[in-house]
Order: structure tokens, then sequence, then C-alpha cells
């Protein structure tokens, strides 16, 4: 079992005190008040909340600290001080419709480098956690990538454009990787949680995963996960450019270049 270093401890304690309520919520579904956010693109009570909680809990012990969330934008204490980058419920549309697949997402930003990051899957009550040069975790057992070497054997998963995203050039383009990536593999998964999907990259359940247009918070915390357990992650032009550009394609190590030339054509 793994040792949880005091900033693990304090960024689980967060997720675990969001989650409670998020879950009561998540069981009254029905009767969330949800507002537009933009095309298909909500925000709930839930999400509001819970990143009102996360945030709070986090403040008391390291309070000079600088926040990037995704529903109360930036704020910054100290300009010299780490980042918390917040995602309070990554996979909002699941958690509106009912769908038991979501996440909460945080992660370290330091030094312009992503250095630790959580994420809180509530309804399976599985805790992913890795910390630059300690490994990756899940419940407090070391995860790696998975050992699969080729194409044909692996399960990938990705991001599909949706109202309100994209183009009619961009959704073109997925089709086509879409295409190429299916017919090259064992199947393609798109469950809605990139943060899930990258958590499930570095626990190996699967092989790679691909998306672009993703926001910082949508990613940061599972980019420490999936290089912790192992594995690559990169943009499409195999640069280490993910974070910033929103573009990532995550896999292990031998599968990672494969999937680059496939997503290419």
């Amino acid at each position: 079992m793994a040792v949880k270093s005091a900033l693990i401890n304090v960024m689980f304690s967060a997720a675990d005190k969001a989650s409670r309520r998020m879950m009561r919520d998540f069981g009254e579904v029905e009767n969330l008040q949800v507002s537009r956010k933009g095309a298909a693109d909500f925000v709930s009570q839930a999400d509001i909340a819970a990143e009102a909680t996360i945030r709070e809990e986090l403040e008391k012990s390291r309070p000079d600290w600088n926040f990037m969330m995704e529903e109360g934008g930036s704020v910054q204490n100290d300009k010299e001080a780490p980042t918390w980058i917040i995602d309070p419920i990554d996979g909002t549309t699941n958690f509106l419709h009912g769908i038991p697949h979501f996440a909460i997402s945080i992660a370290v930003l330091k030094n312009d480098k992503l250095t630790a990051g959580i994420i809180y899957d509530p309804c399976r009550n599985e805790f992913f956690h890795a910390e630059q040069g300690t490994g990756a975790f899940v419940n407090g057992r070391r995860m790696r990538v998975s050992g699969r070497r080729q194409m044909a054997d692996a399960l990938f998963a990705t991001g599909i454009p949706f109202l309100g995203r994209g183009s009619e050039e961009t959704d073109a383009q997925f089709q086509e990787e879409l295409n190429r990536v299916a017919k090259s593999s064992s199947g393609v998964r798109r469950f809605g949680s990139a943060a899930l999907d990258l958590a499930w990259v570095a626990a190996g359940r699967y092989d790679g995963f691909w998306e672009r247009g993703l926001s910082p918070w949508d990613i940061a915390a599972g980019i420490v996960l999936v290089r912790e357990a192992g594995g690559f992650v990169s943009d499409f032009s195999a640069r280490d450019l993910a974070f910033k550009s929103g573009n990532v394609v995550a896999a292990n190590s031998a599968l990672h270049v494969p999937l680059l030339k496939t997503l290419r054509g």
C-alpha cells in the first residue's frame, strides 16, 4: 500500500468532502436546478457547490496558492506559488442524465510543470493519485499502463464531437481518425469523461486515448497519472504540448507511436 504524501492527503480530503453532497444530488438528479452555460454544455448546482467545497478545503492548507477552475475561472494569490487546477465534475452531462460515470479532478501546476494529480470516481469509490517521480496508484495499489504491444490487441478511448464543439472540418477529421483506429484495433470506447479515460489508461484498462479541444482542467491530473504509470502523453505531433493545446494522445510506451501514426493516416 502506498503512503500518501501530505499534499495528496489534502487533495483527497477536498475531493472526498465535495463528493458527499455530489452523490446526494446524483441520487436526486431529476430535481437538480440546471442552467444553460452554452450549447450542450450545462452547469448544475452540484458542479458549483462541489467546486466551492474543493476550493475552501484547499485554501485552508495552502492559502497562498492560485486557482484555475472550470466554473470559477482563475484566481491569482501569489504569482510565485503553485496553481490548483480543478474540475469539480468531469462528465457533467453523464451526471445530469443519471449515468454513474463522472469524476472529480484536481492537479497541481508548479513552475509550468504538472507535478501532482488526483482523480476521484465517487460512484466506484476509486481514488487515483500520482506525484512526479513517485509513481501512480489507485486506492493505494501501484498502477501501470498496459503491456499490450499490438494495435490489433488494443482498446482505445476517445471523445466524440457534440453540439457546440467542433466544425464540419474537425468533425470530418474525427470520423477519419475513428475509422482508422477502429479498423486497426480491438475497439474504441466513448464514456464521456476525459479525466477517467486518462485514469483508465494509467490503470491499464485502456491502451490509449485521444481527443482534441479539451480544457486544462479536463486533462491536467490525468496527464500526471499516465506518465507516472509509465505511459506517454503528447499532442498529435508527438510534442509535449498536450496540456497547453488541449489536443491529447496518450498510450503505453509500445503503442504511443503506432497510435499517432494511425491517427495521422
